[in-house]
């Protein structure tokens, strides 16, 4: 099975990245299912209803989040909505939404999604270890094909979880960072690794961010309202080859495409 993970969508040229490229991307190389990081797709933060729908159809099968997907008040209404609509699973009970998912795909085998987020330098969730092991647990049910996305600060977080989850899953992903890592690589139990996947979305910026609005922050330590870059689009994402029959990582495979090549 090949499984394409796209990283953090930023706001509308990242969406137009994933509506331009995304096709070619599967035909060439067989993608079996894709998922993407959403949660700065609606305007660099958070994600609409209209937004999710437009992802979907793009034909993105699952979408993951992070600490940004609550930026739009509007989610809590809807996010209920969508089985393959994922919050981190660590946020405390009762929280709308759901952590993780096992669906069919177009094999028809069947594969899980685990969306968890770090506590370095992030809020003091339960612990996304001891929750990925509950939640790996329940997916066991179901499949031995599991996907993580590690949407966290720190490198070491990412790292850590890599290990503590090798031979237990398909695959760790990092999310969060923006900033695509060159640490790809099969764990020695056949879990595939990346620290991050990267950003689909404009690089002429501060991590999708205009460079001028950041820089003034920085510069100031003003508030002030961030706006979406528009320069120099690319999609960034990985690709993972999985065993069907033993869930475990062949390859790993970063990609990085520019919109106009």
């Amino acid at each position: 099975m090949k499984v394409l993970f796209i990283g953090d969508i930023v706001g509308k040229p990242g969406r137009n990245a994933v509506s331009a490229l995304l096709p070619g991307i599967v035909g060439q190389y067989g993608v079996d299912i894709v998922i993407a990081n959403c949660e700065n797709a609606a305007g660099g933060f958070g994600v609409t209803r209209k937004v999710v729908d437009e992802l979907y159809h793009s034909e993105i099968d699952i979408l993951t989040s992070g600490n940004h997907i609550w930026d739009k008040k509007e989610i809590s209404s809807f996010i209920d909505d969508y089985e393959t609509l994922l919050r981190p699973a660590n946020y405390p009970e009762g929280t709308a939404g759901r952590g993780s998912v096992a669906i069919k795909t177009r094999l028809g085998i069947s594969l899980g999604v685990l969306n968890l987020e770090g506590r370095v330098f992030m809020r003091p969730l339960d612990c996304p270890f001891r929750v990925a092991e509950r939640e790996i647990e329940k997916l066991k049910n179901e499949t031995d094909i599991i996907i993580v996305d590690m949407h966290a600060e720190a490198t070491s977080e990412k790292e850590a979880l890599g290990w503590f989850l090798d031979g237990k899953v398909s695959a760790v992903l990092g999310t969060h960072t923006h900033v695509q890592t060159a640490d790809e690589r099969v764990l020695p139990g056949g879990t595939a690794y990346i620290t991050d996947v990267g950003m689909t979305g404009a690089f002429d910026s501060v991590l999708g961010i205009k460079k001028e609005v950041a820089l003034e922050r920085f510069l100031t330590l003003l508030p002030n309202r961030y706006e979406v870059a528009k320069g120099d689009v690319r999609f960034q994402g990985a690709l993972i080859d999985i065993d069907n029959k033993t869930g475990k990582s062949l390859s790993i495979e970063r990609l990085s495409v520019d919109i106009k090549g």
